[in-house]
């Protein structure tokens, strides 16, 4: 038997959770047989830009580009409808005055991660 490296091991891992969300999402959300015009098209850079725009604070627009690209690179394993209520949460965050991202405040009680 062939050993698996410690990354295959971690990208075969993140596969499986993939699948479990997905299978977790139809059974929530099951596919509705109605036949409905889709949604206008953007791009993700739109997107990001977007977000940044309607982010509360800079700390939040900031960390606008990173979570498209996160949410771009694990689009193509998920259906439609899951991206978009990912696409939603992060516009909840994004837009939330009182979010603060990890760091940002020197007065955090949380320690560094290291």
């Amino acid at each position: 038997m062939i050993e698996l490296s410690d990354r295959q091991k971690e990208a075969i891992r993140q596969a499986l959770n993939t699948r479990q969300e997905v299978t977790l999402f139809h059974q929530t959300w099951p596919a509705r047989n109605a036949i409905e015009a889709p949604t206008p098209g953007f791009t993700w850079d739109q997107l990001e830009r977007q977000f940044s725009s309607l982010a509360a604070t800079p700390q939040s627009a900031a960390m606008a580009q990173d979570l498209v690209r996160a949410t771009r690179k694990q689009s193509r394993f998920k259906p439609s409808e899951m991206v978009l209520r990912e696409i939603l949460c992060i516009a909840s965050v994004l837009m939330d005055e009182t979010f603060r991202p990890t760091g940002s405040d020197s007065d955090s009680e949380e320690a560094p991660m290291t």
